[in-house]
């Protein structure tokens, strides 16, 4: 079996639902995710292109702030705290945050489907994401260490 993946998509961890006697033809397949399509495990560059639109927005949103007052501190400051309420209300109100609506996936609980993400993990899951970057530090499943830690997913949704 010849791996496809390349080095784009960082270093393969061992999934967490994985059997290494029985190694998954796809990622998201011990997951009960499809192939293919809506619902499926996104890959990394859309994920790494919703986080950089959603970076690029909470620094526009910050540099308008530090242009009215320093009391929060400097654009960089502000930026980060802009980014961890952004994606956190997003990805518990609407499953995705403005990147992922932009590129066409979202934010989905593995354990329940038909529940919401909730702010706890919704939460977490950006403090994982803005202070260890496990984005790129996937599983072979494909999902991000945040994503593992919190029992979530990135899926297309388109």
């Amino acid at each position: 079996m010849t791996d496809k993946r390349s080095w784009l998509e960082g270093p393969q961890v061992p999934g967490e639902n994985e059997d290494p006697s029985n190694i998954s033809a796809y990622p998201g397949e011990n997951l009960g995710l499809p192939q293919e399509g809506p619902g499926s495990l996104a890959p990394l560059f859309p994920r790494m292109a919703a986080l950089l639109l959603d970076w690029l927005l909470c620094w526009g949103i910050a540099f308008f702030i530090t242009r009215m007052t320093d009391w929060w501190g400097d654009v960089a400051t502000v930026t980060m705290m802009v980014f961890i309420v952004v994606r956190t209300l997003t990805v518990w109100l609407f499953a995705q945050t403005p990147g992922h609506a932009i590129v066409g996936i979202g934010v989905v609980r593995l354990d329940d489907h038909s529940r919401r993400v909730g702010f706890g993990r919704a939460f977490f899951r950006t403090v994982l994401t803005v202070f260890l970057f496990p984005p790129v530090i996937q599983d072979t499943d494909g999902r991000g260490m945040h994503d593992r830690a919190t029992g979530t997913g990135v899926i297309r949704t388109r």
